[in-house]
């Protein structure tokens, strides 16, 4: 009785070391994948809205299109913010505490960088081109001196502090608004693409051409039928819009053979 009493203590403690040992796998396992880390702009971040109506980012609609068993998804994009304001307010640097190698960034600012710097009221723009231009200003928020720089100057320092981690950068150029030209092509939001593709080639980072792979898909789609994308504004679109989004993003990592986040792609 005493020897069967021993058989079973030992073998309760078997399987409770056992099951100890296999959560701390599965937990080291899930520490070792590798992120996904989306930052942007309202276009980007996933409000989570309900209803037809509200307001979606593409960012967390890539979900479906990743083996979320092999890589995980972090999207930290923040309605209103321009690559300047993302740095200013403390994000960039919370995704750098945790951004390991092998992770991956994606990126897309653009929308919130052509506000004015001068504006007062906002004062959340970047200086236009990719330059090393700088403009010495005062605050609104800490009514201190503040050195702003061009918007190409601060995407550099996105891709190149995610490189020195050990991350692959990936940049998209802003995602369009609903504008169209007498000609019948959407409008490109000035030279965001241009300069966005230009600081990823510099820098060494993939580029997506954003702005035109939905353009392209918006033409064929028709100008009625992508006025149902947009409840409001011309800006933000609802969860089809965003779906749609999300899915040109996709085409765009396809069309880079080479990229490695493909490996991640259902």
């Amino acid at each position: 009785m005493i020897m069967k009493n021993i058989k079973d203590t030992l073998s309760v403690k078997l399987i409770t070391i056992l099951a100890l040992g296999l959560m701390a796998f599965v937990n080291i396992s899930q520490d070792e994948k590798p992120v996904l880390y989306i930052i942007g702009d309202s276009t980007v971040q996933n409000n989570d809205g309900n209803g037809k109506n509200a307001y979606w980012g593409w960012g967390t609609l890539l979900k479906p299109y990743l083996d979320s068993t092999r890589i995980s998804l972090q999207n930290h994009a923040k309605s209103g913010t321009s690559t300047r304001t993302f740095i200013l307010d403390g994000r960039w640097n919370k995704i750098l505490k945790t951004l390991k190698k092998g992770d991956f960034v994606i990126m897309q600012f653009g929308h919130n960088d052509h506000a004015g710097v001068d504006d007062t009221s906002k004062q959340k723009g970047s200086l236009l081109g990719i330059s090393d231009s700088t403009k010495e200003i005062i605050s609104i928020r800490t009514h201190q001196k503040e050195i702003v720089h061009t918007y190409g100057w601060y995407m550099q320092k996105f891709i190149t502090e995610a490189k020195a981690k050990g991350a692959i950068p990936i940049v998209c150029s802003l995602v369009p608004r609903n504008r169209w030209e007498k000609n019948g092509e959407v409008v490109k939001e000035a030279e965001y693409p241009e300069w966005a593709e230009t600081e990823a080639k510099i820098n060494g980072a993939y580029y997506i051409n954003l702005n035109r792979i939905i353009a392209g898909h918006w033409k064929e789609l028709g100008q009625s039928e992508v006025k149902k994308f947009f409840p409001g504004d011309g800006t933000h679109t609802n969860i089809d819009g965003a779906r749609l989004n999300a899915s040109c993003v996709v085409e765009g990592l396809m069309q880079i053979k080479d990229c490695p986040l493909n490996l991640y792609l259902k």
